[in-house]
């Protein structure tokens, strides 16, 4: 199934190609471009035309004769027959234009179509792309699916050279339906294109992809954060506290005068103190807390290791050595936003 980009913003359309560059080509129109306001049109169809694979715009006029002089005088400011789609809507005149520029050699796409007869007509003129407005015709209360349905079985029972294209998109059940019906091209707003990969299970699995690998390939060294907040044993609680603040983290490492870590402070420590002996707390140095050994690990082992150990230990920060001195600390968040 061939798919199109519907757009006539320039930035949206140079981005949407560079993302995504399988897309066949791209649809516009005359509204698209005033709601943009582009008031210089041959020269944003002749820069959109070296800008994707395929190009559909609009060929209007009152009668078939002027139609196909309009698609000759688009053709003549350097479109090319291969790469070029006229879009012409469904009528009588239409039809006539349609069957004289396909014998031309032009390719041509009937659209605004919103029946069974009017498709039938472009397919027996011999239009390259039929286009029923799915979106307006819901819009309207009809069975919109069911017509473009009908319009692919046409297409197969009969054998038409036409393809039929699913448009007026508006949601990504839009593009569910296209597929499941069986449409041969479809034209999709890059809005609801970017959604189509989307999927929360996806996410889901591809964070778990890309945090295992992190853990097997990452050292905790590298991990750590730039900050290494650190206390001796004769701080009190409120040096601490100002430590922790100022370098925007929930513990802070207490070191001995060689710089070796002899325990952890956290602000879950502050909270249970405070709760326990009232606010005088924070005048008590830490080394008077019976402070514990931390548990550590070296800046050069994988964060892996580091993930087991967390695990094991049921801790939430893990101090980092290098050569036997605190270099930092590893928190559990750590190892998610790396």
């Amino acid at each position: 199934m061939e798919l199109y980009l519907d757009s006539a913003e320039i930035n949206e359309i140079k981005n949407g190609f560079e993302q995504a560059p399988f897309m066949t080509g791209l649809t516009t129109t005359p509204t698209f471009m005033a709601r943009h306001g582009i008031t210089d049109i041959d020269g944003t169809i002749v820069e959109l035309s070296k800008i994707v694979p395929v190009l559909q715009i609009e060929a209007l006029g009152d009668t078939a004769e002027e139609i196909v002089a309009e698609a000759k005088r688009q053709e003549a400011l350097g479109l090319s027959r291969e790469t070029t789609v006229y879009k012409i809507p469904v009528s009588m005149v239409g039809l006539k234009a349609c069957s004289m520029l396909v014998k031309e050699g032009f390719k041509v796409n009937i659209h605004l179509v919103y029946t069974l007869q009017q498709a039938y007509m472009a397919m027996q003129a011999g239009a390259t792309y039929v286009c029923p407005l799915v979106g307006r015709l819901q819009d309207q209360g009809h069975d919109a699916l069911g017509l473009v349905e009908q319009c692919v079985e046409a297409v197969e029972y009969y054998g038409y050279n036409t393809k039929i294209m699913f448009s007026s998109v508006r949601t990504m059940q839009h593009v569910r339906d296209a597929v499941s019906i069986g449409v041969h091209t479809i034209t999709v707003p890059w809005k609801i294109m970017t959604q189509l990969t989307e999927n929360h299970f996806t996410k889901i699995g591809t964070d778990q992809f890309v945090n295992d690998t992190r853990l097997m390939t990452v050292k905790v060294g590298e991990a750590i954060s730039t900050n290494n907040p650190t206390v001796t044993a004769d701080a009190t609680v409120a040096e601490c506290l100002v430590n922790m603040t100022t370098n925007a983290t929930g513990a802070t490492t207490v070191v001995d005068a060689n710089g070796v870590a002899i325990g952890i402070f956290t602000d879950g420590d502050l909270r249970r103190l405070v709760s326990e002996k009232g606010g005088d707390v924070v005048n008590t140095k830490v080394g008077d807390l019976g402070l514990t050994a931390p548990i550590s690990i070296d800046a050069n082992e994988l964060l892996f290791v580091a993930s087991n150990l967390i695990k094991e230990k049921k801790v939430d920060e893990l101090v980092v050595t290098q050569n036997g001195k605190v270099i930092g600390m590893l928190d559990v968040q750590d190892m998610m936003k790396f």
